[in-house]
């Protein structure tokens, strides 16, 4: 354990520890990533059984006269920056909560009080930074044996950890994704038990954890877990919405909750964006509300890809997600993601390979994306053809932008020189020629270039009575 403390940092620290008379431990989520063998964060908890905020200051004395010290005197810690990494420092402390609030009531403590107050026994390991002990495990939780058998777990009664502190119970769930860990039963049933205590937590601390979760290597197990416990109501209605496959003369369709699931799945296996995933979640997210039985038909979901689209800045401002480009992107790919596979089931013909690349503009590939994403069929020959037709798509899209540049389209005749050539002021004639020049453009009547697109403006403005006043 000793070798993997090599970092210079932990050797001033445990000279400051030997100088001030101050035991030190290195704790939490940088021993469990030490211990699992993942590449361990550059963020350090190190608690101190003394003033954590005077530790920092004698820490960042020793380190440089640049390495400056941030801290808050009214929680007790400091912060330094060395090299890349991030430490933290904080005095050993025991907490106490009230029922209304998830904020603790602090005092002083010991190392043992501290890793009481940890949330998971695998992160409520510690190692001694002193020099006569140093790298030594503290471990009374056996979070070590944990590890080993992949478990979340809590040091104390989970009823009493997540009531506490109810944020906790997402973060079992979150710790659990992102490992590919197991919750303890008796924790698992302290979730059901207490996630209606969710309501005492911010929407901004809530959505953190669901974004690390969405942002896991196979986010569907976090989300199956939310929904089994509960949680996934209290937070994220509308997903819930999405369970269940109704049958009617004999005819059902299918489970869009775990097709969802599905999707997020496929996408996170090809890509790390988190609002490509987010599109993924939400690319159905209005089908309960468009669902239809038509007798001799079947289901129908008519304009769910337009209605979830709307329900998109809905539910980012609930959630408290980003209202800027990344939450456009996601209504757009919303919007879209039914364009690419009604070309991959019919004749994939120029011009609407052209509407699609001017739709989807530089989004284009995340859109790709995605509906490849979207094919969850379990018939293989279903899904052979799909992705086949969908790389002729692909080859199609690479042909249109090098011939016609679509991507981020602008018009090659503004509406600025229509005015000016017909000597007309800002008008429906204006609007009506720029959308003629953009159609003839995308139905490959003219190329994407000036000459073309100027002379075509003459001959449609003439068309509706226009006469050219600039040569």
């Amino acid at each position: 354990m000793i070798a993997h403390l090599n970092h210079p940092v932990f050797k001033v620290i445990s000279a400051v520890s030997e100088f001030l008379g101050q035991p030190a431990f290195v704790i939490g989520g940088f021993v469990r990533d030490l211990l699992l063998k993942r590449d361990h964060q550059q963020d350090i908890d190190i608690v101190v059984l003394g003033s954590g905020i005077d530790f920092a200051h004698a820490v960042a004395s020793r380190l440089g006269q640049d390495v400056p010290v941030k801290f808050f005197r009214n929680f007790g810690t400091a912060m330094i920056s060395y090299k890349g990494w991030k430490i933290e420092f904080v005095g050993a402390r025991k907490e106490s909560y009230r029922s209304d609030s998830r904020k603790p009531v602090v005092e002083g403590g010991s190392l043992e009080d501290d890793q009481n107050r940890r949330d998971f026994t695998i992160n409520a390991m510690a190692l001694d930074l002193q020099p006569g002990t140093f790298g030594t495990l503290v471990d009374p939780f056996h979070g070590q044996e944990d590890l080993d058998r992949k478990v979340i777990r809590t040091p104390l009664d989970p009823n009493v950890t997540f009531s506490d502190d109810p944020l906790r119970m997402m973060r079992a769930i979150r710790f659990a994704t992102q490992l590919d860990f197991t919750i303890d039963p008796v924790c698992y049933r302290a979730i059901f038990a207490n996630a209606s205590r969710l309501d005492i937590v911010s929407g901004e601390r809530i959505t953190d954890e669901l974004n690390l979760i969405v942002a896991a290597p196979r986010p569907s197990r976090g989300f199956l877990m939310l929904e089994e416990t509960g949680i996934l109501q209290l937070i994220f209605p509308e997903m819930v919405e999405l369970k269940g496959a109704e049958i009617i003369d004999g005819r059902g369709h299918k489970d869009n909750f775990n097709h969802s699931l599905a999707v997020l799945d496929n996408v996170a296996a090809v890509s790390g964006n988190l609002w490509l995933r987010w599109a993924a979640i939400l690319h159905d997210i209005a089908k309960p509300i468009t669902k239809k039985f038509v007798p001799g038909t079947g289901w129908t979901f008519h304009a769910h890809d337009f209605k979830g689209a709307r329900m998109v800045p809905r539910i980012f401002r609930r959630l408290r997600l980003p209202m800027n480009e990344k939450m456009k992107l996601v209504e757009k790919l919303v919007l879209l993601h039914l364009r690419p596979i009604v070309l991959a089931e019919d004749i994939v013909t120029d011009s609407a390979v052209r509407r699609l690349l001017f739709d989807a503009s530089d989004d284009i590939d995340d859109l790709m994306c995605l509906c490849e994403a979207d094919i969850t069929s379990k018939n293989p020959h279903k899904v052979r053809r799909y992705l086949e037709n969908f790389e002729i798509v692909r080859q199609k899209l690479k042909e249109i932008e090098e011939k016609d540049r679509l991507r981020n389209w602008q018009p090659p005749v503004s509406g600025e020189l229509i005015m000016e050539t017909f000597g007309i002021p800002p008008s429906r004639e204006v609007g009506i020629i720029k959308d003629a020049i953009r159609e003839a453009i995308l139905d490959g009547e003219i190329p994407n270039e000036y000459e073309a697109a100027y002379e075509f403006m003459i001959r449609k403005g003439e068309k509706i009575g226009l006469k050219r006043v600039l040569e």
